[in-house]
């Protein structure tokens, strides 16, 4: 790592900003119903502004912190994340709450800064790691997150909205004072600021074949997680009489599998099997707990699969931003994982109105399934196709490693 005490410090800045995020997973969708009074459709669209908002503001958030540094954008973020956080503890209307999750879409539009926060700190050989802390840190904000606003929805859902926007503030206070710039060079980005949503940045990315077949694969894991993880409260709720307590724990054992996974077990695996294997393994993981998650049948049942599931999008996840940022060039990064993450913002617009629609007019079981038919796609795709375009930029950067250190050893 070039350094690691600068990994540690993002790992806590993203994780209690998580916190706070992780309170609602369990609780928006069932405010929603029961309080507001709305469909599941209507659940669906508020989840999906949230993303939609994201998907315009990461590329644009990612271009601007190349030129200027990462810290000033993320301090940005965590003050809206605060503020979206408390209209919603606020929120009385169905209008109050789709303005606190514009607000908090444009706060939590900072997923990409952080990812590049993280290339800018480790060497590429480390990148998997880096980027697993970053998982890490979802992961426990997933764990502790739900279970607190689980506990905390028994006093009221206003103070869970008071609760999330405790931790965005904490999370400020600990960036602005504690956690270093991270780009030392801010004249290296290539920043063209007028424009919200940069289509030829977008463009660039999709002329090359290994980098838009990865930003594609990330795009149909996003897509299926967003889409189970809008609905999951609601089959908990309306399937199996589960309170917000129990929704979060469901929650809480997905997000100690994926911090399980991605902090540690991530690292143990890489280094025995290649990158493309755990993509396949993950993938696969993911199908079988996606067709699985309507028939769990009770808590325990539910536990289980929840248990199987985490495990792949823990393995899946890392790695395929991993191999975003490895065929991404160094003055880059910021804009190529800022239009990943844009793009994982527009299927997490997708994912919970296709979840939340289907649950609706289909049947509670039609989303996971068809989550586990989509699933497939990036098994055949990580079997088939990911070895022929990953293969060529391995060679070549095998062989700038050995050209590196060929340039050392001659000085």
């Amino acid at each position: 790592m070039k350094n690691r005490s600068a990994l540690t410090l993002i790992f806590l800045t993203v994780f209690i900003d998580l916190l706070g995020f992780g309170i609602l997973i369990p609780i928006l969708p069932t405010f929603a119903v029961s309080k507001l009074h709305v469909s599941e459709t209507a659940v669906g669209v508020a989840i999906a502004v949230y993303s939609l908002v994201q998907f315009i503001f990461n590329p644009l958030f990612g271009k601007i912190s190349d030129r200027n540094g990462r810290k000033p954008i993320i301090l940005v973020c965590l003050l809206l994340n605060a503020l979206g956080y408390v209209i919603f503890a606020f929120s009385n209307t169905y209008l109050m709450l789709i303005i606190s999750r514009i607000i908090g879409g444009i706060g939590g539009s900072s997923i990409g800064v952080a990812q590049a926060y993280i290339a800018d700190i480790t060497t590429k050989e480390n990148r998997s790691k880096g980027m697993g802390m970053i998982g890490a840190a979802f992961g426990l904000g997933f764990v502790f997150g739900p279970l607190i606003g689980g506990l905390l929805s028994k006093f009221g859902y206003m103070v869970t909205g008071f609760g999330s926007a405790g931790f965005s503030t904490l999370a400020f206070l600990f960036t602005a004072f504690i956690l270093p710039e991270s780009l030392l060079n801010k004249a290296t980005g290539r920043m063209t600021a007028k424009k919200i949503l940069d289509i030829q940045a977008m463009k660039s990315v999709f002329r090359k074949p290994d980098l838009s077949l990865l930003v594609i694969l990330f795009f149909i894991l996003t897509f299926t997680t967003a889409s189970i993880y809008a609905i999951v409260p609601l089959l908990g709720f309306q399937v199996y009489g589960f309170s917000n307590l129990q929704n979060g724990y469901i929650f809480g054992i997905v997000g100690f599998v994926g911090a399980l996974v991605q902090g540690g077990l991530i690292r143990v695996v890489s280094k025995s099997m290649s990158d493309l294997k755990l993509v396949t393994i993950g993938s696969i993981l993911m199908m079988v707990g996606f067709a699985l998650l309507p028939y769990g049948g009770n808590f325990l049942g539910l536990s289980i699969v929840a248990i199987i599931l985490a495990l792949g999008i823990g393995i899946l996840q890392p790695i395929l931003l991993s191999l975003v940022s490895k065929v991404t060039s160094d003055e880059e990064q910021g804009m190529t994982l800022g239009i990943n993450q844009s793009m994982s913002a527009f299927a997490r617009v997708l994912g919970p109105l296709f979840g939340g629609i289907t649950f609706e007019f289909l049947g509670f079981t039609f989303p996971f399934l068809s989550s586990a038919a989509f699933t497939l796609i990036i098994v055949v795709l990580s079997i088939i196709l990911l070895p022929k375009k990953i293969h060529i930029h391995a060679n070549m950067e095998e062989y700038e490693i050995n050209t590196a250190k060929e340039e050392a050893s001659l000085h």
